[in-house]
């Protein structure tokens, strides 16, 4: 004679299965998120590096998530940023492009490029505070560049997460997840932004 379940421990039973099934889901997670998040904290913190060696480019910290922006490209289209899932090389300054925008523009070319293989994570973005922008000198010389117009209101709200100071020297990196993180200066080796784009790409499983 088959014994009958009572609702109480059909809850029960119900309940148990549940649980098990939360605990197996948070321990997927686990394996895939926690060591992502131990990369950048390494990264961060400095702890990966071997003695004698730093970063080249200048940690912005705590990074800077930066607000979910539409802006338009030069195109007359638009564009969502952060680019999410991309890391990505950001420039600043003129539409017009003077020739320290010109110079930062080609350290950014050149460093996807030197990248191989990994040079399809990386975006190359050029926020156009003004006259945006010098189209047929982008096109021609800069194939695949993002060009937004950021002289308008919302491009005012992004470029504040920006650090000030020498914004017309400065290339800047932001991570997948949207975090403005470091800063460089466009002037010095770009051998410096290449070997520390390196690292971040090995750290992360992302982007």
């Amino acid at each position: 004679m088959r014994q009958m379940t009572s609702p109480g421990s059909a809850a029960a039973d119900e309940a148990a299965v549940r649980s098990r099934n939360l605990k197996t889901v948070a321990a997927l997670a686990a394996v895939f998120v926690l060591p992502l998040i131990l990369s950048f904290w390494m990264y961060y913190g400095g702890a990966w590096r071997p003695a004698g060696q730093s970063n080249h480019g200048e940690l912005i910290l705590p990074a800077r998530p930066l607000p979910p922006t539409t802006l338009r490209t030069a195109d007359g289209g638009e564009t969502a940023l952060p680019m999410s899932g991309k890391w990505q090389l950001l420039y600043a300054g003129d539409g017009a492009c003077d020739a320290d925008c010109r110079h930062a523009l080609r350290v950014m070319r050149q460093t996807r490029l030197a990248l191989n293989n990994e040079m399809t994570r990386v975006e190359r973005v050029l926020l156009a505070t003004g006259h945006c922008c010098d189209r047929e000198f982008l096109a021609r010389e800069h194939a695949g560049l993002a060009a937004l117009d950021a002289s308008g209101a919302a491009g005012a709200a992004l470029l504040a997460q920006f650090p000030g100071g020498e914004r017309a020297h400065s290339l800047y990196i932001v991570d997948p997840l949207g975090n403005l993180m470091m800063r460089y200066d466009a002037r010095q080796n770009p051998k410096g932004l290449l070997s520390d784009l390196k690292k971040l790409l090995k750290l992360s499983h992302i982007g």
